[in-house]
């Protein structure tokens, strides 16, 4: 839509659609103020039991005070009509039959005489304005003529206050009807009553006499009753609304003492308790909570005890135990290098000595890792690192167990790096214990390895095509000493303990580490770091269920390279001819030296 504006030239076109554009932001802003009232009503309700009981009680009970007090209303008002109908009915049928009688029995024949006569009997129809409240009407019956007393009204009145139904009625037969009215002016009405009946005035001719009844006093009675019940009801509602509170908090009260003595509770203050007083069911309530927190009081203290004493045993005996551990390490080393010249029996009973000693070795060193974390002294020690040169060097430290078991780990890293602020040395027996696990569970399927990362984290997953977990081992595959099939055959680690040392060890750098897995399918670990100290993790790079999940049946593709590469995304491998084996050096080399674990790794 266009209007034109002149310019003493030209006609510029005006699109007067652009003074309907700021209109948008006020409704939403009268929109969001009166969102924020409801928004804080709704949730003072939702969490205050004291304001819901006593607004439910005022509205319940506001409900019942409007209901009895419109049938109360209706009852008085109907009473008051009925009993002063009763009243103007008597009255009307004695005037009016009294009227009638003497004017039908009047012998007038000038317009003279007979105007005084309907002068002095209308007179005593009308009402004194003290006791009786009342006017007449006295209009001819439509049709006659040649009447000796016009139309006539006391007060205020004229004909027009005469209803056309009643007018009818009166007309067309003989007897005494009756119609409610309204009276006044304009913004003042009131209501009124009008009984008439038809009479005859000389000479002959019919006309309709009618009483008129101000009904205002009735009115006024009505209105001050119902001012009356209004002021009784909204001091009932008061009274009640008070007393609502009072029981309300009486019970309410103690609840909220003893939600904020729990909440304490539940934050370490164990010496918290409630207020009792009185013998009535809440100081026996409050009782029986003072009793349950000092029972929970005492097992806490029993149990932090324990538990103490079990993290200091566990660190007394293996640092106790490492001294004669490495004496007897070192005769085991001596034997089994000299183990050539023993009989085969006494040579194999050597080499076992030698494996189970080392075994004993990672166990003690899992123990004081633990003990570490559970004295809370173990600490990071962070330096920008490139995750693709800890994955590489894991890889490289698990190729050998991979050839073993058949299996080729493949990586997918981005080219350009992914460096974050980690400890190398924690995050390196982390990726360790997660890809020879892989390895062992992965039943000489592959090992897929892949690194990600965003404007503020960095994530590694680690996923094997093996046996898989179930819902309820994810749940537990991070606790300590436990094992989703005790009885399986192992020949790595052992312990129970590496998952849960990696866990703490992402702990400490703030990060995450979860897992999924379906049996059957395989099971897939992500770690998800903060690139700094001061990052936030709001997503993981990597998602953690597969998009795919692939089945034991199905054939592996060739996306990544083989053991021991990190590629570039986007690397495409060597196609070999059906004919070929790959080579030695498509495949990392076995032989290839392997940095030697820190003590605390072995």
């Amino acid at each position: 839509m266009n209007t034109h504006a002149p310019t003493g030239k030209e006609l510029v076109p005006v699109d007067v659609r652009v003074h309907e554009i700021p209109q948008a932001p006020r409704f939403y802003r009268l929109k969001h103020w009166i969102r924020r009232p409801v928004e804080a009503v709704r949730n003072r309700w939702q969490r205050h039991l004291l304001y819901r009981t006593v607004i439910s009680t005022l509205l319940f009970t506001s409900l019942a005070l409007l209901a009895a007090g419109a049938f109360l209303s209706n009852q008085i008002a109907s009473t008051l009509f009925h009993e002063r109908f009763n009243q103007i009915e008597k009255e009307s049928e004695r005037g009016l039959t009294q009227a009638r009688s003497i004017l039908e029995s009047a012998a007038t024949t000038d317009r003279a005489s007979t105007q005084a006569l309907v002068n002095s009997t209308l007179a005593t129809l009308e009402g004194d304005g003290a006791t009786v409240i009342r006017d007449f009407v006295l209009m001819p019956i439509a049709g006659d003529e040649n009447l000796y007393v016009g139309p006539m009204a006391s007060g205020s009145l004229t004909t027009r206050v005469v209803p056309e139904d009643l007018a009818e009625s009166v007309a067309g037969e003989q007897g005494i009807f009756w119609r409610s009215i309204e009276l006044g002016v304009e913004g003042e009405q009131y209501p009124g009553l009008i009984i008439g009946t038809k009479v005859l005035i000389p000479p002959g001719r019919e006309y309709g006499l009618y009483l008129v009844y101000d009904l205002s006093s009735v009115q006024d009675t009505l209105a001050f009753i119902n001012r009356a019940m209004t002021f009784t009801g909204l001091v009932l509602l008061a009274v009640v609304g008070f007393v609502a509170w009072s029981v309300a908090r009486t019970v309410v009260r103690p609840v909220a003492d003893a939600a904020y003595v729990s909440e304490r509770i539940a934050a370490g203050d164990l010496d918290r308790r409630m207020k009792v007083s009185g013998r009535d069911e809440v100081a026996r309530l409050g009782t029986a909570f003072n009793h349950m927190a000092a029972s929970l009081q005492e097992q806490i203290t029993a149990l932090n005890n324990l538990s103490a004493m079990q993290q200091r045993f566990v660190s007394d005996v293996s640092h106790e135990l490492r001294t004669p551990l490495t004496t007897v390490r070192m005769a085991a080393e001596l034997i089994h290098d000299a183990r050539e010249n023993f009989d085969p029996l006494t040579a194999r009973s050597a080499e076992l000595m030698y494996n189970q000693i080392e075994r004993f070795q990672n166990l003690l060193n899992d123990l004081l890792e633990v003990s570490r974390f559970d004295a809370g002294v173990a600490v990071l020690d962070r330096e920008s690192t490139d995750l693709n040169v800890i994955v590489g060097k894991v890889i490289v430290t698990a190729t050998p167990v991979a050839d073993e078991y058949g299996s080729i780990i493949r990586l997918n890293s981005p080219s350009e790096g992914c460096v974050a602020e980690v400890d190398p040395r924690r995050l390196e027996r982390v990726m360790r214990n997660l890809v020879l696990n892989a390895v062992e569970h992965g039943e000489a399927q592959p090992i897929d390895v892949t690194i990600g990362a965003n404007d503020s984290a960095v994530a590694v997953t680690v996923r094997d095509y093996g046996i898989g977990m179930s819902e309820e081992s994810c749940k537990h595959v991070f606790d300590r000493f436990w094992r989703a099939d005790p009885a399986r055959a192992r020949t790595t680690g052992g312990s129970g303990l590496g998952l849960s040392i990696a866990m703490e060890d992402i702990r400490l750098h703030d990060g995450r580490l979860e897992a999924w897995g379906e049996l059957g399918v395989g099971s897939v670990f992500r770690i998800t770091l903060p690139r700094t100290a001061s990052d936030t993790i709001d997503s993981s790079p990597l998602p953690l269920e597969p998009a795919a999940a692939q089945t034991l049946d199905e054939p592996q593709g060739d996306s990544f390279p083989l053991t021991g590469e990190v590629p570039k995304i986007g690397f495409t491998p060597l196609v070999l001819p059906e004919d070929d084996e790959p080579g030695d050096d498509d495949i990392a080399d076995p032989s290839a030296p392997i940095p030697p674990a820190s003590p605390e790794e072995k």
